[in-house]
């Protein structure tokens, strides 16, 4: 009988149907780190979200046999210490193809049509007062015809690029940065970054990408344009945004993630200063979890455990 243990429940809102196996099944609502190895005692699969898992848990489980993480990213989960072990880590893919993309379509229209400034000037009474039909107080942009550039090609990206070019948008495919070759279909990452009227984010964090968009970058972005991160907080240099934004090297920027989730108090991406700028919009971190992408993500979570026990693994990692 396989023992399933569940660190994170309540980390999707979705039916979560049984393996068509004889199994053992737990769950937390939620776990800290410090209660990881504890409750994984004896356990053949771990069901992990944003939990660690670090090298030092993994040799502290010797029954574990497959980490499922009901996500896409895998930064949590030590993936070096699984391979030693033969500890296969599967992760969940496309599900999230519709619910992001809508997400970064929102954030970039709420940006560059300026909603967060007239939300608030109608509220101050600035168009009851106002001698005409309108208001002028706050530029818009369209999006058509102008520039996306797109770091990540995945299936966020490629979902991102279809409802961008349904607008009218140029897309442009960022190489990697550091690549001395350019792929067809791909742009020098610089070109991009020089190019781009907004910036949207769809690649792993690991220690390639990590700080990936920093003073440098933002500095080589136009003055008048938007970066968009739904992929990882430290993907950005936080503090190099936030210089960016009150000193208008770049124009505006929606995020949905930061390094700490959920973040401390004092956390500087929370400064009551910067949240008040109608050029930031920070959602805390739900671009992924419409009611139907999470039950797609349920469902596949259970689809990779059953390949793992009949000897087929699925969407491996490790």
């Amino acid at each position: 009988m396989q023992r399933i243990v569940h660190l994170e429940r309540d980390s999707v809102i979705a039916e979560l149907r049984r393996p068509a196996f004889a199994h053992e099944w737990i769950d937390y609502p939620s776990s800290r780190a410090e209660q990881v190895v504890e409750r994984l005692a004896g356990a053949d699969i771990a069901v992990v979200n944003k939990v660690p898992l670090p090298a030092a848990a993994v040799a502290a489980l010797p029954s574990l046999r497959m980490v499922a993480i009901a996500a896409t990213g895998t930064n949590i989960v030590d993936l070096e210490a699984c391979r030693a072990r033969g500890i296969v880590v599967s992760n969940i893919r496309g599900y999230a193809e519709h619910t992001v993309p809508e997400h970064v379509m929102a954030l970039l229209l709420a940006l560059s049509r300026n909603l967060t400034a007239w939300r608030t000037t109608v509220q101050a009474g600035r168009w009851q007062q106002s001698e005409q039909f309108c208001l002028f107080d706050h530029p818009i942009r369209d999006l058509h015809g102008a520039t996306l550039g797109l770091i990540g090609s995945g299936s966020l990206g490629n979902g991102v690029a279809r409802l961008a070019e349904a607008f009218g948008m140029r897309v442009l495919r960022a190489e990697r940065k550091e690549a001395t070759t350019v792929r067809s279909g791909h742009t020098a990452f610089a070109e991009v970054l020089a190019a781009a009227d907004a910036l949207s984010l769809h690649c792993p964090l690991n220690e390639q990408t990590r700080n990936l968009i920093g003073e440098a970058e933002l500095r080589a972005m136009k003055p008048s344009a938007l970066l968009i991160n739904t992929a990882r907080g430290g993907i950005v240099d936080e503090v190099a945004l936030i210089r960016a934004l009150r000193e208008g090297w770049i124009a505006g920027a929606g995020f949905d993630v930061i390094t700490s989730e959920p973040p401390p108090a004092g956390h500087p991406m929370l400064d009551p200063q910067l949240l008040a700028l109608p050029n930031f919009l920070l959602t805390p971190h739900v671009a992924w979890s419409s009611r139907p992408a999470m039950q797609t993500l349920a469902d596949q979570l259970i689809d990779n455990i059953e390949a793992f026990v009949a000897g087929r693994p699925q969407n491996r990692v490790a």
